[in-house]
């Protein structure tokens, strides 16, 4: 058992949120104390993340929510990812030589950024469910004064700072730097150090800019006539229609039963799938028997998570040009038929490389009435697409070049498309009500993570702290060329990884709390009648590998 000073559990009894930043934890805390809702404090995270983590999200990326409303007893999922443009097609990039669509430039930037769309999405639904208690004005305070007054730089900046520059160096074709991001991140031309401030103030006037002309602006006002005539300077694919017509929707979230839980997650376009898949096919072990840290539970996990694995890469993509039978791949049977494919001794073969990229941010937030949101957002690639349009201090998202140039595949590049999409946030509900807010960044890793905390936490009795700060892995690639390794935090134990060798699998280590791990949160929700409002007891945990913090009052 982890000793307190290792793994603490902050707790409050009237709110709650956690977030990969701990300036960003502040803004989402200080919405709280104000009166303010979750989805509110969730708004003032996600705009303070913009700024503070800009190699990780951006007003130029994407986002998916869900939102658990506590008077109604209602979750519903909102989905805030951006279309492919109407002019990006596969000819498009077949005539002009591309054996792939680019990952860095505007041509790496062909879908439109759907993360705005979905602040006012989650802003409208609150002032028609939950009742609007603080202007625009005062979610974005914090943002905007980090932006025009400066912040320090973390150290998750300032580590994917030198990696930008290092894969720079080594392949500028494929990962060029260009001015307009390296004169906002770099202004001196050398790397900075951690602490040294970075100040944004072309960001702050944007997000000033959104606040007088509202948000819908960023679609259809003068900050998407700034991005379009960048775009059209520089090749790009996206046009004024593009924009225009962009909207965030509204789903109903997927689910499976884990032992006496619900667990919760968002539909395709999203993962959420492969993250419920692999629980809904450890239903069928006694998890618990294994032991937490054995050879046979890692084992177990990635074993699991290959069977999702092969699910989703067979038919994710936007389900409005697919049927996905979601419905079926999670059901109780096919659970059944995926553990049966499931040996102890061995791992199965897997030849599908795994894409080892994924800068994300997840944050959580829970407020005194019970309502709760999990929400994620990313600019895809670390610095995105890797430009900014002049004026705007927005990084674009290269998320589009996730799509495939092959006509055959289930993700081929289609016109208005929304791509397959590795964010997925999740919640885990207990006798019908919200028990576990988690999530965490890290692409391939996202499914992974969440089945690590969600069997540390139900299955052998963790507390949130603990279960993120225990030794964690990943099956996929960490870094380079996409791949299929098994990589473990070093603090396994070496007789573990010898035994998940003699198994098959093919062992690369890491460092301890290695950044490439992700950056994990949650916060539980236990009742306590005593307590106020509500009557909740709620414990938050934030991620040693980030730069996080988890926050109460």
């Amino acid at each position: 058992m982890l000793s307190l000073s290792q793994a603490t559990n902050p707790m409050a009894y009237r709110g709650m949120v956690t977030s990969p930043n701990a300036l960003a934890s502040q803004s989402g805390i200080h919405i709280l104390r104000q009166g303010g809702t979750a989805i509110e404090s969730a708004v003032a995270i996600a705009a303070s993340l913009a700024v503070v983590y800009p190699h990780m999200c951006s007003l130029g990326g994407d986002a998916f929510w869900l939102i658990a409303n506590a008077k109604e007893k209602s979750l519903i999922a909102l989905n805030a990812s951006g279309r492919a443009g109407l002019r990006a097609t596969r000819d498009f990039y077949r005539k002009n030589n591309c054996a792939r669509i680019p990952y860095k430039g505007y041509r790496a930037a062909i879908t439109v950024p759907g993360m705005v769309s979905g602040l006012e999405a989650a802003l409208r639904y609150n002032r028609e469910h939950l009742g609007e208690t603080l202007p625009l004005a005062s979610l974005f305070a914090d943002a905007i004064d980090y932006a025009a007054n400066g912040l320090p730089q973390s150290t998750s900046f300032v580590r994917a700072m030198h990696t930008a520059l290092t894969r720079n160096a080594h392949d500028p074709k494929t990962y060029p730097l260009y001015q307009e991001l390296t004169d906002i991140f770099l202004p001196n031309g050398k790397e900075s150090a951690l602490g040294d401030p970075l100040i944004q103030s072309d960001l702050a006037d944007v997000l000033r800019t959104l606040v007088r002309e509202g948000l819908n602006s960023f679609y259809t006002g003068s900050v998407a006539q700034a991005i379009l005539s960048a775009m059209q300077k520089n090749g790009g694919l996206l046009t004024e229609e593009d924009f225009a017509r962009n909207k965030a929707t509204w789903d109903t979230p997927i689910s499976v039963a884990y032992r006496e839980y619900q667990a919760f997650n968002t539909p395709p376009n999203s993962q959420g799938m492969a993250s419920l898949a692999i629980l809904n096919c450890l239903n069928n072990f006694d998890v618990a028997r294994l032991g937490e840290g054995t050879a046979d539970y890692y084992h177990l996990l990635v074993e699991a998570t290959k069977e999702a694995f092969r699910d989703r890469d067979r038919y994710l993509t936007d389900p409005d040009f697919s049927d996905i039978p979601v419905a079926q791949l999670l059901s109780e049977e096919h659970g059944r038929s995926q553990a049966a494919r499931i040996a102890m001794d061995r791992a199965a073969p897997w030849d599908a490389p795994l894409d080892p990229m994924g800068d994300t941010v997840w944050f959580g937030v829970v407020d005194s009435f019970g309502n709760a949101v999990s929400c994620i957002q990313s600019i895809y690639h670390d610095f995105g697409a890797g430009i900014v349009p002049k004026g705007t201090g927005i990084i674009l998202q290269n998320r589009g070049t996730f799509f495939s140039l092959d006509p055959a595949h289930p993700n081929r590049l289609e016109p208005g498309k929304r791509t397959f999409h590795t964010l997925n946030p999740a919640m885990l509900y207990k006798d019908g009500a919200p028990y576990l807010i988690y999530g965490t960044m890290g692409g391939e890793g996202q499914p992974q993570t969440q089945a690590a905390i969600v069997t540390r936490l139900v299955d052998f009795g963790l507390s949130p702290s603990e279960a993120i700060y225990a030794p964690r892995w990943l099956f996929g690639s960490a870094f380079g060329a996409p791949s299929a390794n098994l990589t473990l935090e070093s603090r396994i134990d070496e007789a573990c990884q010898k035994d998940l060798a003699s198994r098959g699998h093919s062992i690369r280590l890491t460092e301890p709390f290695s950044e490439i791990m992700g950056h994990a949160g949650a916060i539980r929700i236990e009742k306590r009648s005593a307590c106020t409002r509500g009557g909740f007891l709620l414990q938050g945990a934030s991620d040693v590998r980030s730069d996080g913090a988890a926050l109460g009052y």
